[in-house]
């Protein structure tokens, strides 16, 4: 497959992701939107070109592993499962229900297809480092991926990770930052300024670049340039918009976890039909 009709193909996924998300939110008027909304195209990038899984062996050993350590975007996550044939579609009814095999944060426990349980942020390099050198020890070349929040680098347990890591020189592992510049108290810049992140991952050692986060090539031509890197650990900053897509979302300070009305979510909705038809002529005539 050439190049542009991939893109044309993963941009459909990400169109496709971003609608059976707002779906799943809105079946229950409620969630994490900004979070799940700005983590879409890296998704769709991963499970549609890069990341090695089959989801009729969820449990193959030399499969890549994902840890989305910003648990929050369990629900596009989730979307992404679903779409790809983990579980059927039906069961994104579940997400936030009493006893639902989704809940708010992802589950390794509970959901077919999660790698690994998170939502307790910080702790989700530590978990993505175990699994790299896992691999490493027992000789499987595969990658694991880690999504981390922007605000969650405040946690020094990130940066401890991110040492260690780089003293490893874990060439597997692969990181996206889902630098969205928000988190759940506000702007990041006002609760904790991180600064440059690309430096500072940089000056820990690692390999890093900052590429537009809602870009698909983009973001497959820096996972592929990470994977060229063998003897050091990869930072890919994904310059986004939290709640990206969403109008009742995009650009709202309080979009982390929010209520919205059946009205706002509908025509949400509307509008990612007409974007995911719109990606799928532009596929079709290519």
């Amino acid at each position: 497959m050439d190049l542009e009709k991939e893109l044309l193909d993963i941009k459909v996924a990400a169109e496709n992701i971003r609608l059976v998300t707002l779906e799943t939110l809105g079946n229950i008027g409620f969630g994490h939107v900004g979070g799940a909304m700005s983590i879409v195209e890296a998704l769709a990038v991963l499970y549609y070109s890069e990341l090695e899984c089959d989801p009729k062996r969820p449990d193959w050993a030399q499969r890549d592993r994902l840890v989305m350590s910003k648990g929050h975007a369990g629900p596009a996550l989730y979307a992404t499962l679903s779409l790809k044939g983990f579980f059927p579609k039906e069961m994104l009814l579940e997400l936030n229900q009493g006893g639902g095999r989704l809940p708010s944060h992802c589950d390794m426990n509970k959901t077919i297809g999660v790698d690994m349980t998170t939502g307790s942020l910080g702790q989700g390099i530590s978990s993505a480092i175990g699994l790299a050198m896992g691999a490493r020890l027992n000789s499987i070349e595969n990658y694991t991926y880690l999504v981390l929040g922007d605000g969650e680098c405040n946690e020094g347990q990130v940066w401890e990770g991110v040492i260690f890591a780089a003293h490893q020189k874990l060439g597997s592992l692969i990181t996206f930052v889902d630098w969205n510049k928000q988190q759940l108290d506000g702007f990041t810049k006002d609760i904790m300024d991180m600064g440059n992140l690309e430096e500072k991952f940089k000056a820990f050692g690692w390999h890093t670049v900052t590429v537009d986060g809602h870009d698909p090539g983009k973001i497959k031509a820096a996972i592929q340039e990470a994977k060229a890197i063998k003897d050091k650990p990869s930072a890919i900053i994904l310059d986004t918009i939290k709640g990206y897509g969403c109008d009742f979302a995009q650009g709202v300070e309080a979009n982390h976890h929010m209520n919205f009305t059946k009205e706002q979510m509908d025509e949400a909705i509307d509008k990612q039909v007409r974007k995911l038809e719109e990606a799928r002529k532009a596929a079709q005539e290519r």
